[in-house]
Formats: structure tokens, C-alpha cells, sequence
């Protein structure tokens, strides 16, 4: 028979890709009025648990999807690097 499946929520730390799923759905789900501030949160999101990085190119494709323009999302996911690593420096004393 084997050991039982794993559950929802048991087993490894998820990958990047998986942990981004929730992020690049809270921007996908955005209306005119609320794209560029979804797209800023879920990014500062995923730079302050360490995958803003990797999570950058889909949360773009994502807010690009919801109409907002390339270069506005590419600016609010810097934003929110420029802030998410200044506020770490910070809370560790170097700055």
C-alpha cells in the first residue's frame, strides 16, 4: 500500500513559481483603479520573502494582462524592490 499522499500544506517549502501563484492571481484579478497598487503590493510581497526576483517577469506578463502598461508595471515591481530592500537594510541596522 505505501506510505499515504501528502496533504495540502504538508511536505517541502513550496518553489518560488509555486508561492508566486497567489501573488500573480491578487494582480490578475485587478480592476482599472486598483492595477498599479495590487501590482506594487504582491511584488513587495514576493521581494520581502526573498523570490521578488524570479517573481518579477510574471507579475508583469500579469498587470500587462490586466491592461496596465509595460513600463508602469516594470516601474511599481523597481518601487517595490528599491523599497522591500531598503526597509530589510533597515530592520538589520545598515542603514
Amino acid at each position: 500500500w505505501g506510505p499515504p499522499t501528502a496533504t495540502r500544506g504538508a511536505g517541502p517549502t513550496p518553489t518560488p513559481d509555486r508561492r508566486g501563484e497567489g501573488l500573480i492571481q491578487f494582480v490578475l484579478a485587478a480592476h482599472e483603479g486598483q492595477r498599479n497598487t495590487r501590482l506594487f503590493w504582491a511584488a513587495c510581497r514576493a521581494y520581502e520573502h526573498g523570490f521578488g526576483d524570479t517573481l518579477a517577469d510574471a507579475l508583469t506578463a500579469a498587470a500587462v494582462r490586466t491592461g496596465l502598461p509595460e513600463h508602469e508595471a516594470r516601474a511599481a515591481i523597481a518601487s517595490a524592490a528599491r523599497l522591500t530592500t531598503r526597509r530589510g537594510e533597515e530592520t538589520n541596522g545598515a542603514a
